[in-house]
C-alpha cells in the first residue's frame, strides 16, 4: 500500500485552516476536517450520542437532536464538562482520521492526506503526523473574519482562552503559513509549501 503523507493543519480561530485544507485539495490531497467528523458523531440517534446526553444533560436536545450550538454554549462555560466530552469524542474521531486515511492510501489518486484538527498540540496528538502546519493570523484580522461569519468577537476570546497561543503553534509546527493578505497570496504560499514537503 502507498503510505501517503500524513499532514495535520492547525491554527486559532478563523485563521484560515479551512481554506487552507481546501487548497492543498486543489493540489491532490485527501481532506479530512476533524471537526467534521464530531459533528457527525453528535447524532442522538447512537450509543455514543446518548453517552454525550446522559454527560451533558438532554436539554442539549432540540427537536430530536443534538443541538450544537447548546453543546458549545455548555461546554465552553465549564471546562470539567468540556473535558468529558472530549474524552467521550476524540478517541472516535482519531480512529475515524486513521480508517480515512486507510481509505485514501488505498485509492492510491491523492498527492497527501490532509486533516484540518484545530486542537492537534491541546490533545497531545501532533506526533501521530508526518508534517504539522500552524496557519496564523493576526488576531484583529481573525477576529474580524470570525465577527463577519456571524459570531461574537466575546465567543471568539472564549474559543482562543482555551487553546495554545498562535505563536505557540506556530513554534511547535514544522512549517507556518500566515494568513493576513489576499486568497491568491494565501495560494501561492500553499503551493510553494506543497512542492517542498
Amino acid at each position: 500500500m502507498l503510505k501517503l503523507k500524513k499532514i495535520a493543519i492547525t491554527g486559532g480561530v478563523a485563521s484560515g485552516k479551512s481554506t487552507a485544507c481546501q487548497l492543498f485539495q486543489e493540489l491532490g490531497a485527501y481532506v479530512v476536517s476533524a471537526d467534521a467528523i464530531v459533528h457527525k458523531l453528535l447524532d442522538s440517534k447512537t450509543d455514543l450520542g446518548q453517552q454525550i446526553i446522559r454527560t451533558l444533560g438532554s436539554d442539549i436536545v432540540q427537536h430530536g437532536t443534538i443541538s450544537r450550538q447548546r453543546v458549545a454554549e455548555k461546554v465552553f462555560q465549564d471546562p470539567k464538562q468540556l473535558e468529558q466530552l472530549e474524552r467521550i469524542l476524540h478517541p472516535v474521531m482519531l480512529q475515524m482520521v486513521e480508517e480515512s486515511y486507510r481509505k485514501a492510501s488505498e485509492a492510491r489518486k491523492y498527492t497527501s492526506f490532509v486533516v484540518e484538527i484545530p486542537l492537534l498540540f491541546e490533545i497531545g496528538k501532533e506526533t501521530e503526523f508526518d508534517v504539522v502546519i500552524a496557519v496564523v493570523a493576526d488576531e484583529e484580522i481573525a477576529k474580524r473574519r470570525f465577527v463577519a461569519a456571524g459570531h461574537t468577537s466575546q465567543e471568539y476570546e472564549r474559543r482562543m482562552s482555551r487553546q495554545l497561543p498562535p505563536s505557540l503553534k506556530s513554534a511547535k509546527a514544522h512549517y507556518t503559513l500566515t494568513n493576513n493578505g489576499s486568497l491568491e497570496e494565501f495560494r501561492e504560499q500553499v503551493k510553494k509549501l506543497n512542492a517542498l514537503i
